[in-house]
């Protein structure tokens, strides 16, 4: 007969795993430092208040402390003067760009991509415009010509126009000539 096995504990099981949790978070934490009796694991620097005396461990595996940066004598822009003669000259802190190349290349291509689309849609209107005021020259000077013009009428019916049609009609076509055969009205604030 097979000889049964003792079962674990239930507790056991979940105490595993908050060790492994516990193990990886210290494993991938690069601080160590000492707060008052409790040990801080963290990513990121301890605060500057934290001395370095309770610093434990620090990115890369150092655990001594890091030296403090140098006094760095302040350079005589106007006499010429440099840094005394024993100091060791201090590289330039690198300058970060101040603007981001690809952002401003993108804002280039919006406003261009923007001026394009504005500038057809000024194209589209003019064209409407001068096909609207060349219809109405031509309506008007067949008005003006004297020859007898019929409309159709809402049931369809041809009827042919008496003077106060012809006059309605003509102060029609000049509000039209007036409105898009001169100079494009300006737009937006002035």
């Amino acid at each position: 007969m097979p000889q049964k096995r003792p079962s674990t504990p239930s507790w056991r099981a979940p105490l595993a795993a908050g060790f492994l949790l516990l193990a990886c978070s210290i494993a991938s934490a690069q601080w160590v430092w000492k707060e008052g009796d409790r040990k801080v694991f963290s990513d990121t620097a301890p605060p500057a208040s934290v001395p370095d005396k309770n610093i434990l461990k620090r990115p890369g595996g150092g655990s001594a402390p890091m030296p403090a940066p140098a006094a760095v004598a302040p350079a005589s822009t106007e006499t010429g003067a440099a840094s005394p003669a024993g100091a060791a000259p201090q590289a330039a802190a690198p300058q970060l760009p101040t603007v981001d190349k690809e952002l401003e290349a993108k804002k280039k291509q919006t406003e261009q991509t923007e001026a394009a689309r504005q500038k057809a849609e000024e194209q589209r209107v003019a064209q409407a415009r001068t096909e609207s005021c060349n219809r109405a020259k031509q309506a008007r000077a067949t008005l003006d010509s004297g020859v007898r013009l019929a409309t159709t009428n809402a049931k369809g019916e041809r009827e042919i126009m008496d003077d106060k049609a012809r006059t309605a009609e003509a102060k029609r076509l000049d509000d039209v000539m007036r409105g898009n055969c001169g100079p494009m009205p300006k737009s937006g604030p002035q």
